[in-house]
C-alpha cells in the first residue's frame, strides 16, 4: 500500500471510529495538536485537525496553535494555510493585521507575512484608495528598512498592479532618489522597468526615451545585477524593443548606451 494512501486511510479509519464509539473530539484535537508539533509538515495531520475543527465548530485555539507553529517555523506552508482556512470559515480577522505588523517588525523579509498581509486586507477592507496609500506608505517604509527585500517589492508591485505604475507619482519618486543616490537593487531596478513599460503602454511623450532607459536597466540587470537571470532580462528586453520600438533589432542593441 502506498505510504501516504496508508497515512490518509489510517485517518479517515480513525475518524470513523471517533464518531461511532462517540469519543471526545476536544481530547483528539490536543491530541492531533501534539502530533503536529511532532510533524509540523505532515499534511494528513493537518487536514485531521481541520476536520475536528469542523465537527466542533470551534476555532477558538486555532490562531493561538497556528502562532505556536509558526514560531518554530515562520514559513510553514501547512500552518498558514490553516491559519487563512480558520479565519475566513470562522470570521476570525480582527485581530490578524496587528499579528501581521508585528511578524513583521521582527522580520521585514518574512514573505509568509507579506503574503498574509494581503490575504487579509483584500478580504477586509479591500484596497480602496485611501487603504491602498496607507499600504503604500507602509511598503515603502519597510523597504527603506531593507532595500534588498523581495517580498516588500512584490507587495508593492501587486496592489498596484491594476493601477498605472507610472502615475503613482510618490512611488517613482521614492524609486527615483532611490536611483539617483546609487542603489542598484535588482528589485528596484525591476520596479522602474515596469513603470517605464507602463509609460510606453500609455503612450508617453518621448516613447524612444522611455524605451532605451529600459533597454538599458534590462541590460544592466542580465550584465552586472541580477546576472543569475540574465537570459531572462535579455528576453524582456527584446520583448521590449520588439513591441515599442520602431527599429527593434537596433533599440536592443543600442541597449547599453545609458541616458
Amino acid at each position: 500500500m502506498d505510504f501516504c494512501f496508508g497515512i490518509l486511510f489510517r485517518r479517515h479509519y480513525r475518524r470513523l471510529l471517533l464518531k461511532e464509539l462517540g469519543k471526545n473530539l476536544t481530547d483528539e484535537l490536543l491530541y492531533v495538536g501534539d502530533m503536529i508539533k511532532e510533524h509540523p509538515k505532515t499534511y494528513q495531520l493537518w487536514h485531521h485537525r481541520r476536520v475536528l475543527v469542523e465537527w466542533l465548530q470551534d476555532a477558538a485555539n486555532e490562531l493561538q496553535f497556528t502562532e505556536k507553529i509558526l514560531q518554530i517555523d515562520a514559513k510553514n506552508y501547512h500552518a498558514w494555510q490553516h491559519r487563512q482556512w480558520s479565519i475566513s470559515t470562522f470570521e476570525l480577522w480582527d485581530n490578524e493585521l496587528d499579528y501581521v505588523n508585528r511578524l513583521l517588525e521582527e522580520d521585514v523579509r518574512n514573505n509568509s507575512a507579506w503574503n498574509q498581509r494581503y490575504f487579509v486586507v483584500n478580504v477586509t477592507t479591500k484596497f480602496t484608495d485611501e487603504v491602498l496609500d496607507q499600504e503604500v506608505k507602509y511598503t515603502l517604509a519597510c523597504i527603506r528598512k531593507a532595500i534588498h527585500n523581495e517580498s516588500a517589492w512584490n507587495y508593492l508591485t501587486g496592489i498596484l498592479f491594476e493601477k498605472d505604475l507610472s502615475k503613482q507619482s510618490d512611488v517613482i519618486d521614492f524609486a527615483t532618489q532611490l536611483y539617483e543616490s546609487g542603489e542598484r537593487s535588482s528589485y528596484l531596478l525591476a520596479f522602474i522597468i515596469d513603470s517605464l513599460e507602463n509609460q510606453l503602454e500609455l503612450k508617453c511623450a518621448e516613447p524612444e526615451t522611455v524605451l532605451k532607459k529600459a533597454l538599458y536597466l534590462c541590460d544592466s540587470l542580465a550584465k552586472e545585477h541580477d546576472t543569475i537571470r540574465s537570459e531572462y532580462w535579455k528576453y524582456i528586453a527584446r520583448c521590449l524593443a520588439d513591441k515599442y520600438g520602431s527599429s527593434p533589432s537596433s533599440s536592443y542593441e543600442n541597449a547599453h548606451q545609458e541616458q
